[in-house]
């Protein structure tokens, strides 16, 4: 069960949207007041928070910058503000998403369902894997090669570390970009192998003869401890 905690003074969207949710297993917590939905996140646990910013008693642009204070949980925005400053400024106090009111519960599902499975995969990574000369610390967002610290790129760093995650796994390169935060979804494969040439080289991998990332053709990369 997916405990969500929503943050909505519109009781009949909240109603409705709730409705829908409960459907595939998601229990829904509503709380109108702001300063109820920030005490009741302090004491219960929730895996992802809907928030609205125009709310009584306090902005929700002030809501999202108490929460990520406290909390490391994925913050998505529900809010009819479609002012460009408004998303801006919540991305930047550390919402996740930013869904304009009024939109499809469908595609609200859709965006819960892609930041649990990006939530859940950094969990997975929390402690420190080691996998032979490569070591990696989700925590820290460090990977270690022979006790040196690798200097990596966000991309870079998220591919590796999942193709270490998939030990002895092949990778797709469209598994990659939908599961790397930093590379867009819309980036073409090919910007994967390029990517993936710069992990090997800084690897000092020869890519005829590979150590740790072999190429799978046609489909993506494997790594090998």
């Amino acid at each position: 069960m997916t405990n969500i905690l929503m943050i909505e003074d519109d009781t009949e969207l909240a109603e409705i949207l709730t409705e829908y949710l409960e459907q595939f297993d998601m229990s829904i917590t509503i709380a109108e007041d702001p300063y109820i939905g920030l005490s009741t996140l302090d004491i219960k646990k929730f895996d992802l928070v809907i928030l609205d910013l125009t709310l009584p008693g306090l902005d929700g642009l002030e809501v999202c910058k108490e929460i990520r204070k406290r909390h490391n949980i994925p913050i998505i925005i529900s809010s009819a503000r479609h002012d460009i400053t408004d998303k801006v400024s919540a991305l930047e106090n550390g919402a996740d998403d930013y869904l304009p009111k009024p939109y499809n519960p469908m595609e609200l599902r859709a965006r819960i369902k892609s930041h649990l499975r990006r939530q859940e995969f950094q969990i997975e990574m929390l402690s420190e894997k080691n996998s032979g000369d490569l070591i990696v610390d989700a925590d820290k967002r460090v990977i270690k090669f022979k006790d040196n610290e690798l200097t990596l790129t966000a991309a870079e760093y998220e591919i590796l570390s999942y193709l270490i995650k998939k030990e002895g796994g092949v990778v797709s390169r469209e598994e990659l970009i939908y599961n790397c935060e930093a590379i867009n979804e819309e980036s073409a494969n090919k910007s994967i192998d390029v990517i993936v040439g710069r992990i090997r080289h800084k690897l000092g991998e020869d890519p005829k003869l590979p150590r740790y990332i072999h190429a799978v053709r046609g489909i993506g990369y494997k790594y090998i401890k």
